[in-house]
This record gives C-alpha cells, sequence and structure tokens, in this order.
C-alpha cells in the first residue's frame, strides 16, 4: 500500500509541474502580444499586400486578371466579362466592376486607367518618383550675349 507520504510528494510534484506550465504559458502569451504589438507597427502594405494579392484559382477575379495578362493591356468590363465567360448584363457588370473597384481602391492587383477598363499593376510602367534633369542648356537663350 502506498503511505500518505509518497502520496503527499506526487501531489508536490503535480502542483510544481503545473505551476511549471504555468509560467511557460504566461511566456508564451507575452510573446504573442510582443510579436502583435510589431504587426501594429509595420506599414499595412506590407503585411496585407502579400496575403491579399493572392487570387482563388479559378475564381472570376483570377479569371479577369488573366485575361488582361493575356491581353497585355487594359481591358474594359465588357471585354473581361466576355473572356471570363459572364453574359454582358448589367447585374454581371456590376458585380464585375465592384469587385476589381475593391482592389482598384487599395492599390492591389487591378488598376483602373479609364473608366470601367482595367488593368494590372504588374504591367504599368515604372515610373522612378524622380523628375527626370532638364537638358544642359535649358534657360540659355542663344540671342542674348551674356
Amino acid at each position: 500500500m502506498i503511505s500518505r507520504r509518497k502520496i503527499d510528494e506526487r501531489i508536490r510534484k503535480k502542483e510544481q509541474e503545473i505551476h511549471d506550465l504555468e509560467l511557460r504559458l504566461r511566456e508564451a502569451k507575452a510573446y504573442i502580444q510582443a510579436l502583435n504589438d510589431v504587426v501594429r507597427l509595420m506599414p499595412r502594405g506590407e503585411s496585407e499586400s502579400a496575403e491579399s494579392t493572392d487570387l482563388r484559382p479559378g475564381s472570376l477575379m483570377a479569371k479577369a486578371r488573366d485575361a488582361i495578362r493575356k491581353a497585355g493591356q487594359p481591358l474594359h468590363i465588357s471585354d473581361l466579362l466576355k473572356a471570363t465567360g459572364k453574359e454582358p448584363t448589367r447585374k454581371n457588370r456590376a458585380s464585375l466592376g465592384g469587385s476589381i473597384s475593391a482592389y482598384v481602391r487599395r492599390g492591389e492587383v487591378f488598376t483602373r486607367p479609364r473608366p470601367n477598363t482595367f488593368g494590372l499593376v504588374e504591367l504599368e510602367p515604372t515610373t522612378s518618383g524622380a523628375s527626370p534633369a532638364p537638358p544642359s542648356d535649358f534657360g540659355i537663350d542663344d540671342d542674348q550675349p551674356f
């Protein structure tokens, strides 16, 4: 038969094990909280762009993206509907246009170079943001002596 002292010893060991596990749990929760704080400090574009630009394969958005890629230029909403196999009805135009517009507003995947015409961010010409330097003779009038 097990003596009371051995049972008390087992209880103390199990309580110590529980205490150690609770300590590890608090440390893990603090770690998660620190990671969440770091994510909140990051610019939104960094974390969301990679996640949100992945379109579900076979979805209407993925088909529209593929149609624009294939054309190599922005397409009108009616052409996008035809390319995706949808009827060019008012309801379908509104549905596809609204869905694509959500991506346009966030600056992801799609662009809108003209009304009801959608292109892809990846196909847009990149601009460096810097203005080109003026020519070396800019502002010099050949007729006027110095």
